[in-house]
């Protein structure tokens, strides 16, 4: 039970409950994020050997996915606490939320056949990219939360430098 201990004791907040909670979060949000490099990624590979035109739009989707890849990996780092980021988790929210409506728009009401199977990949792609916003909410969220929470304990109530 070594690794549940560590967890418990050195987790920023909730004890083991919490540590468990957002280790399933950020796993989540690790293994969509690489699910959605993985299916975009597959029309830029398209596009780069037909020498074609790579639209910015499927390069900004990338750019998302391996941001959320690495501040995973960075939030992974033991003693790193995520709720000091609240506000980049907060900026990745925003960012997964325009890459769902950029994309959400085009391929939402979209009616591909099943021969279109790029298309239907696309669509497919758009649900994933809003469970990823989703996400992105619930932990910025609860980082802000406990950032605030933390933020004040034990310090004076004049200045909020000194501790008490």
């Amino acid at each position: 039970m070594a690794p549940l201990d560590f967890l418990a004791t050195h987790s920023s907040s909730g004890g083991l409950t919490g540590a468990l909670v957002r280790l399933v979060l950020r796993f989540l949000q690790f293994v969509l994020a690489i699910t959605v490099a993985g299916l975009y990624g597959v029309d830029l590979h398209h596009a780069q050997q037909a020498h074609a035109y790579t639209d910015g739009k499927w390069v900004f989707a990338e750019v998302v996915a391996i941001l959320s890849i690495v501040t995973v990996l960075v939030y992974a780092v033991p003693f790193v606490k995520s709720w000091w980021g609240f506000g980049w988790d907060w900026v990745l929210f925003i960012l997964w939320t325009a890459l769902f409506g950029l994309f959400g728009k085009i391929y939402i009401p979209a009616h591909p056949t099943p021969r279109q199977t790029g298309q239907i990949r696309m669509k497919h792609a758009v649900w994933v990219d809003l469970v990823n916003m989703l996400l992105w909410l619930v932990t910025a969220c609860y980082s802000t939360f406990i950032w605030f929470r933390n933020r004040g304990s034990g310090r004076t109530l004049h200045t909020g430098r000194g501790k008490v």
